[in-house]
């Protein structure tokens, strides 16, 4: 079960899928308020979007999963493991947030007023910024505008109920409930879904390993969507 981040869809994992698809039956969706899926109207929780979740599991007669998530996707994932930990066997939290500290909550707090008061092209320069490395957005600018401009597509009032989820929610408290075996994978250099916050959750779930990507920053699905590949294939195929 493959859960994108905020104002993406299903296509972020265009280049993942198929390296799992010969070993696992693979799942993915967009969440509500994004690619495919209707707009969110009115109040939305990260509740809403683990229900999301588990109902296309159920549509698809999966009773499990493992379940693997990036960025609001992890903190979702993070929200499927503790509230219905029996629909999970495995799960994998890449570039995810968890433990924010008083610094780390005020700053995207920040981000998220000047989404509610300018709107989504007012944050768009300073997302490609943490997103992307310069060496990437140098070989692959084709890739980059396509990211971003996906971003700007966005229906603004879902695009912001979801950054809302994101900015405010936090489960590190709850995260020593999780006793499932979990992939913990974060960027060198994500600013946002930093190397602390891996650590942190690293800790506090027992039966975890961490994996810190040299060079990265936030969008690992993007940039290096072969090495992902490789350490989910590595550590989902495992007995």
């Amino acid at each position: 079960m493959l859960i994108h981040g905020v104002g993406a869809d299903s296509s972020s994992w265009d280049e993942i899928a198929p390296s799992l698809a010969p070993r696992f039956r693979v799942l993915r969706l967009d969440l509500r308020g994004h690619g495919r899926s209707g707009p969110i109207e009115g109040a939305c929780t990260l509740d809403d979007f683990v229900r999301d979740v588990l109902d296309v599991m159920d549509a698809a007669g999966a009773t499990t999963a493992d379940v693997v998530g990036f960025s609001l996707g992890g903190l979702i994932a993070q929200g499927v493991a503790l509230s219905h930990p029996g629909r999970v066997d495995r799960l994998a939290l890449i570039s995810a947030v968890a433990g924010r500290t008083d610094e780390e909550r005020a700053k995207v707090r920040a981000r998220l007023e000047v989404l509610r008061n300018e709107g989504i092209e007012a944050i768009m320069a300073a997302a490609q910024e943490r997103w992307f490395t310069p060496a990437f957005m140098r070989a692959h600018p084709e890739k980059v505008a396509y990211r971003m401009e996906q971003l700007k597509r966005n229906d603004p009032d879902s695009y912001k109920a979801a950054y809302t989820v994101f900015s405010t929610s936090d489960l590190g408290e709850r995260l020593h409930a999780i006793s499932h075996r979990t992939l913990i994978v974060t960027g060198e250099h994500d600013v946002g879904s930093n190397t602390r916050m891996a650590r942190y959750m690293h800790d506090q779930i027992a039966d975890s390993e961490l994996q810190i990507l040299p060079r990265l920053r936030h969008s690992v699905l993007a940039e290096a969507p072969e090495m992902i590949s490789s350490r989910l294939l590595g550590f989902l195929a495992r007995p």
